[in-house]
């Protein structure tokens, strides 16, 4: 099989290294183009170490027409960046995934309410298919532009899925409280993520408002099949954790009707039987972050605390990997017709 042409715009943060290390193995792609203005005729391996061996590609200054050349075209960079490319990239039958949010919110509105800046092609928001295989795998076959899901909506929308599907919530008050490593604050200085600042810590943020709740808000209402003519009504409040990558999702709700939990742990077990990367784990579990570390999986588990009808599910994903970058990877096999788990059959590191 002809290898994939790849491109990657942004490859200097962790998002991109996080790409870079799941790419450089994977035995159906060819890595030909990754950008940096900062680092631009740097070898890649020169500034992460641990490619050495791996890759002997340079950093470059973003060009469009060198973009085109590839097959697909990787952004991890910021948010409102790719949308300036993305037209001619698509335009040209380059196939893109975004990893920030530019295409994710479907109200171009409230996307511009969230991020602050005006986007910069909005036709392009309508035909971007959301990103989240376990859901969208079909329209993703067929997608040209896809909007990878964030960390935090990733592990929450999982978590939930089942539940809504299944008009088994009061969707009246859901709540999310998550728990994320200080790689998901980005690879830039910052005072607040400094080691003295955020070790031996622990804080919880944006609680009046964070840009990921209005793309898990978007998703939760499009699973939900309950007869309320209402949105969900969602309180999402995340927190900064002293480790370096993970996110655990602590999901609340009120059961809409009498359903005992080993009917509900079978709901669960059928809905993610096929879903490579969606482990439910036994009655009783309680997952943790270090069980999906360095790896695309997210695992679940589900409790009603007092057997009343209160549901709690425990969710738990590599922020870097199944948040970000091995989604990304997971959407680029499935685009195109490749097996799910190629370049992501990755055991999590242990301890």
């Amino acid at each position: 099989m002809t290898k994939i042409k790849i491109g990657i715009v942004g490859g200097t943060g962790y998002t991109g290294v996080e790409l870079l290390r799941l790419l450089a193995n994977h035995p159906n792609v060819e890595l030909q183009v990754i950008t940096s203005r900062s680092e631009a005729g740097l070898r890649v391996s020169d500034l992460f170490p641990n490619l050495r061996d791996h890759l002997s590609i340079k950093f470059s200054i973003p060009d469009v027409t060198t973009l085109k050349q590839c097959d697909l075209v990787f952004f991890a960079t910021p948010n409102g960046i790719a949308m300036k490319m993305v037209p001619e990239l698509i335009e040209a039958g380059v196939k893109v995934i975004d990893l920030a949010a530019d295409f994710r919110i479907k109200d171009i509105a409230v996307w511009q309410q969230w991020y602050g800046m005006e986007h910069a092609c909005p036709d392009y928001v309508e035909q971007a298919v959301y990103g989240l295989p376990e859901v969208n795998r079909e329209a993703i076959k067929q997608a040209s532009l896809i909007a990878n899901p964030g960390c935090y909506p990733t592990a929450v929308q999982l978590g939930f899925l089942p539940l809504l599907d299944n008009k088994l919530l009061n969707t009246d008050f859901l709540v999310a409280d998550c728990k994320s490593g200080v790689s998901g604050a980005g690879r830039g200085a910052n005072v607040a993520t400094l080691l003295c600042e955020s070790s031996e810590s622990f804080k919880a943020y944006a609680v009046t408002g964070h840009r990921h709740l209005p793309e898990i808000s978007q998703g939760l209402n499009t699973f939900n099949k309950s007869d309320n003519s209402h949105a969900v009504d969602l309180t999402f409040v995340p927190h900064l954790v002293p480790m370096i990558r993970g996110i655990q999702a602590s999901l609340y709700g009120k059961l809409s009707e009498n359903i005992e939990l080993e009917e509900l742990q079978v709901l669960y077990e059928k809905r993610y039987e096929n879903e490579p990367f969606v482990d439910v784990m036994p009655l009783g579990s309680h997952p943790e972050t270090r069980t999906v570390k360095g790896s695309n999986m997210c695992r679940i588990a589900i409790h009603k605390p007092q057997g009343n009808d209160t549901i709690v599910v425990l969710s738990v994903i590599d922020n870097l990997v199944k948040g970000a970058a091995g989604q990304a990877v997971q959407n680029m096999n499935i685009s195109f017709g490749l097996d799910e788990r190629s370049g992501l059959n990755i055991v999590p590191l242990m301890p």
